[in-house]
């Protein structure tokens, strides 16, 4: 995984959409680096749409279990 000293982190387990990115985009507000966790197999697709909207750019980080985890900042 990536260092995450400077990122907010989310962790939206458990959470089904939209409710992960709703987190994201609630989070970016406030920090310009954001580490999302999640586990709803439609995370991923959200959070692509939320960053292309916004001009985020976002990388897949490696998670444990069975979640999946996006660093998330504004260029």
């Amino acid at each position: 995984m990536t260092n995450n000293t400077s990122a907010l982190v989310v962790d939206a387990r458990g959470m089904r959409c939209p409710w992960p990115a709703l987190r994201l985009a609630r989070a970016m507000r406030e920090s310009a680096d954001v580490q999302l966790i999640a586990d709803d197999p439609q995370a991923g697709r959200e959070v692509a749409a939320l960053a292309a909207e916004h001009g985020w750019t976002v990388e897949v980080e490696a998670a444990a279990d069975d979640a999946q985890c996006w660093r998330v900042r504004r260029r």
